[in-house]
């Protein structure tokens, strides 16, 4: 029988070709996907929502998001994804769904989504303008601080939006949409992006 193996494979694989791209000169936007992270999906079981919060108090410390919004923790940031559920977005493998089983036994189910979605980091200071053009969404910072998140839509596609710290001053936000539709979504991202410049890269490492 003949064996196969299965090369993992960005679904931008295809599409991001790092550099520059659109109006020249310094860019206004920054889009960096970013790659190898560790994503679980957490969802309280019928009646066991305060069970949940207790364990993700007693696994990380902090309470579970309960309205729209992004915790960080120690090796981990916990996303808010609809009313008692939350990914866990890390690397290192600290918090893969099998280490994570134990502590939400019983009040939770788990869904592992690290090859499900693609997570790309926006930010520049033409981020929002960008934005602005997929998202109903005001972003500024008096209505979207630090941590704020969204489960919303950007050009039709269902897509999980945070903001995380700011970095050199200016606003860094992070988009996760479905693999099947990140190559369609950054396209889009890039036709928006690219009357200010855009500046295209992945990282290993997150925003």
């Amino acid at each position: 029988m003949a064996e196969f193996f299965w090369d993992v494979r960005s679904p931008l694989d295809r599409s991001l070709v790092a550099g520059s791209y659109g109006a020249a000169g310094e860019a206004g936007v920054a889009l960096t996907e970013i790659r190898n992270f560790e994503l679980v999906q957490v969802m309280a079981r019928r009646g066991k929502a305060a069970e949940l919060a207790t364990a993700a108090m007693g696994r990380f410390g902090v309470a579970p998001p309960e309205t729209p919004k992004a915790v960080q923790t120690s090796g981990a940031a916990l996303i808010w994804s609809g009313p008692d559920q939350f990914f866990v977005l890390s690397k290192g493998g600290k918090h893969l769904i099998g280490a994570l089983a134990p502590s939400f036994a019983g009040s939770a189910s788990l869904s592992d989504q690290s090859h499900a979605r693609v997570l790309i980091s926006v930010s520049g200071v033409k981020a929002r303008a960008m934005l602005a053009k997929l998202s109903s969404i005001d972003l500024y910072a008096d209505v979207f601080a630090i941590g704020a998140a969204a489960a919303t839509s950007m050009d039709h596609t269902s897509v999980t939006l945070w903001r995380s710290a700011d970095r050199d001053g200016l606003a860094v936000f992070n988009v996760l949409v479905f693999a099947t539709f990140a190559e369609s979504l950054w396209h889009t991202m890039l036709d928006s992006a690219a009357e200010y410049g855009v500046a295209i890269s992945h990282s290993e490492n997150f925003a």
